[in-house]
């Protein structure tokens, strides 16, 4: 019988390109496609080197969608896992537009494209940010969604609804089962940490809108101090709480949700998940555990707090380790030291 093969849109990217080693070394076939326009092919080669695999990249923008239908007609997909977006909070806020016509637009068009050729399965790439500030800590996924803190949780939340609304239409009483869809949305919180083998990790362009790339850079002495925003928040410390999952595991889950699908295991066809620890860590507590993981010093200073962050935000897991049956295994340290190792092979 012949591997299941599974697209990844945005394959480039941090998550996906970690994802794509996870989905590789459980047996499947992986084809990454990606325009580029916010990575770096040298992820690719980093997967291909950690597996051995001459993993297929098509550099394709997934608004095109008379690209994507060629990409269809070159492949026999089971799957797709679809990632493909901008991700910067404060950039959305700044530029909305973008964030709309990119994230909302991608998807729309594999769907559609997706249907076209009959493929069923889809996972989501969501996040967290579609519960805003919840009234009630840890969010599980029957938390309501609030208003969106940034045009980018907005995106996050209009998809959700994008992929119920069309697998509840396309598995209507009566339809051909070929012509159906299922999908799973991952509301993933604050992925962190890089592959074992340094080969890929996160690497923004510019200046880092995430914390521990800015960490791992101002450890390194690219930047001159860590701007940390905000330390008046209602939390132990004043400054902001998250829950960070080692991307490692992050990339696992895709594996575990994908294969529900194809083995016929979801109880409903549209189906959501939170992915972290359900441990929440402050701004600072990451800083100086970063600190004492790899023995650096990470100068910091604080300044205002930033649109569209929430105050505290973090996971009920119960039913993806129950249901999914995923839970995330690796510690904070081991995150924290994965991260230094990147930024320090970086330099080579």
């Amino acid at each position: 019988m012949s591997n299941k093969t599974i697209l990844v849109t945005g394959g480039a990217g941090y998550i996906v390109s970690h994802t794509s080693v996870a989905l590789i070394e459980a047996g499947y076939d992986v084809v990454i496609a990606d325009d580029l326009s916010n990575s770096s092919a040298g992820a690719v080669d980093g997967v291909r080197r950690i597996t051995g695999t001459d993993v297929p990249f098509e550099r394709v923008d997934c608004n095109d969608r008379a690209a994507l239908r060629e990409l269809f007609e070159r492949y026999r997909f089971d799957g797709a896992i679809h990632f493909a977006a901008f991700k910067a909070v404060g950039e959305s806020v700044d530029e909305p537009l973008k964030y709309y016509d990119n994230n909302v637009g991608s998807f729309l068009s594999l769907l559609e494209t997706m249907r076209l050729f009959g493929v069923r399965n889809v996972v989501f790439s969501s996040s967290a940010t579609v519960y805003g500030q919840p009234d009630v800590l840890p969010a599980t996924e029957a938390s309501p969604r609030k208003p969106a803190n940034s045009p980018y949780g907005a995106t996050k939340q209009i998809c959700e609804d994008i992929l119920r609304d069309a697998v509840a239409a396309y598995n209507s009483a009566g339809g051909p089962e070929e012509e159906g869809l299922r999908g799973i949305a991952l509301r993933y919180f604050n992925p962190i940490g890089a592959h074992p083998s340094a080969l890929i990790g996160e690497l923004p362009r510019g200046v880092p809108n995430n914390l521990i790339p800015y960490i791992t850079q101002t450890a390194a002495g690219i930047r001159a101090e860590l701007s940390v925003f905000g330390d008046d928040y209602h939390t132990p410390d004043g400054t902001a709480l998250r829950d960070y999952i080692d991307i490692n595991d992050l990339a696992l889950a895709h594996v575990t949700a994908i294969g529900r699908m194809l083995n016929d295991r979801q109880r409903q066809n549209y189906e959501v998940f939170n992915i972290g620890t359900g441990v929440p860590v402050s701004v600072l507590e990451l800083v100086h555990g970063f600190e004492r993981a790899n023995g650096v010093k990470v100068p910091y200073k604080i300044v205002a707090r930033r649109p569209g962050d929430a105050e505290a935000v973090w996971a009920d897991t119960t039913l993806a380790a129950t249901e999914l049956g995923w839970r995330a295994t690796r510690t904070l340290e081991q995150t924290l030291r994965s991260s230094w190792r990147w930024e320090q092979q970086l330099k080579k």
